[in-house]
């Protein structure tokens, strides 16, 4: 099987905090060499493991803040 490469390239914040540590993160990630993306997805708590998450490009970041910002809360 081939190595999965990635580089947690900036840490942006923790978004929920779950059961045996593991958080819920936006990081920016480079997967296997590539520029990096705004990522959302749940880290064990010495960041080896990961659950299923989303990358977004930065455009898709902006717009996602948009509707974001257009939901009442």
């Amino acid at each position: 099987m081939a190595e999965f490469k990635y580089e947690i390239v900036e840490k942006l914040g923790v978004i929920s905090q779950g059961k045996g540590g593991w958080a819920r993160e936006l990081n920016l990630v480079s997967w296997g060499d590539r520029e990096p993306k705004y990522d959302i997805r749940d880290w064990s708590p010495d960041g080896t493991k990961m659950g299923k998450g989303i990358s977004l490009t930065a455009e898709e970041l902006a717009v996602l803040k948009e509707i974001l910002e257009e939901i009442e809360l």
